[in-house]
């Protein structure tokens, strides 16, 4: 039977988590080593009763001093600077990942993808390619871990958090909810199955869909009445949302806010909390009319507006 130290190294992050994991074990057992096997040395050299020369001996003090303090802080600080940047490259996603949105909830993950795949504890990504989660909760706390990815990361209720990796294996991973969730934590396990490119195209076409992610936001943007208010209406005036996200955008407050999912996502639950400049707070609040997913769905749609064109260049084009 195998039993292997270490899980699989499905993507690159996880071979450099390794080696910063076994540096960082053979340091701490050199410098355990350093303190202890002295210690016990001198256990049974200098015991009581033993024959030992307990003269006092003259070593220089200061050089030994500096010797033991610059050495370990060059070591543990070269550690710690390649602590950050593996940390750094974790956690700032490449800008030409394709985004899957993800929705935990007691004891499930809810997978959308962007072409209007849709699955349930399990994730279906393409080899080699890089892959960002937009990870949200519709209940309590939990956590999105790929040991075979060597990634991790909390999905908290109210916000959006992120997560992206490249599988560099094909084959069938497994997806765990590593945070206590309630009586069912235990179960709430998936599989991310990593698939040659070809073979991850033919399977988004497999099975019924309702259109893509954008088009389903769409539907439920029109639907909930947004359209009547964003697109060139007579009575409200409501901020166009074409292009608009990636932008800094100016406050009531005099702020600059960047336009991200998570200021898409307040804007709609909770319209008063960040109100554009030159606009009033007459939206709704959707709080408890629209899930998780339908959220998703909606930004998905925001994010895919183009901007308009202006009025000049329709006449130059004529």
């Amino acid at each position: 039977m195998n039993f292997p130290l270490f899980p699989d190294e499905a993507s690159a992050a996880a071979r450099q988590t390794d080696y910063l994991y076994c540096a960082l074990i053979g340091v701490s057992l050199v410098t355990m080593a350093v303190v202890f096997v002295p210690i016990v040395i001198f256990l049974f050299k200098y015991r009581r009763g033993k024959k030992a020369d307990r003269s006092p001996v003259h070593l220089p003090e200061m050089k030994i001093e500096i010797t033991w303090t610059i050495i370990p802080m060059i070591i543990f600080t070269g550690l710690f600077a390649w602590g950050t940047e593996v940390f750094w490259n974790v956690e700032r996603p490449p800008a030409n990942a394709m985004e899957i949105d993800v929705v935990g909830k007691q004891w499930m993950w809810k997978i959308q993808h962007p072409e209007g795949k849709r699955e349930i504890d399990e994730l279906h990504v393409p080899l080699g390619r890089t892959v960002k989660l937009l990870l949200a909760s519709q209940d309590v706390i939990h956590s999105f871990f790929l040991p075979e990815f060597r990634i991790k990361q909390d999905v908290v209720p109210g916000r959006y958090t992120t997560l992206w990796f490249k599988a560099n294996k094909l084959g069938t991973f497994h997806l765990f909810c590593s945070e206590y969730c309630g009586t069912h934590h235990s179960a709430m396990i998936g599989h991310v199955i990593v698939m040659k490119p070809a073979a991850y195209e033919a399977w988004l076409t497999q099975g019924e869909t309702s259109g893509t992610l954008a088009q389903s936001g769409e539907r439920l943007y029109r639907e909930l009445g947004c359209s009547g208010c964003h697109e060139n209406s007579t009575i409200v005036h409501a901020p166009p949302l074409g292009g608009i996200f990636g932008k800094s955008v100016p406050l009531q407050t005099g702020q600059f806010v960047t336009v991200d999912e998570g200021y898409i996502r307040d804007s709609i639950l909770l319209p008063a909390k960040d109100i554009a400049a030159g606009y009033t707070n007459d939206m709704p609040s959707f709080q408890g009319r629209v899930n998780e997913e339908q959220l998703q769905q909606l930004v998905a749609y925001i994010k895919s507006l183009p901007a308009p064109v202006p009025n000049n260049s329709i006449q130059e084009a004529k």
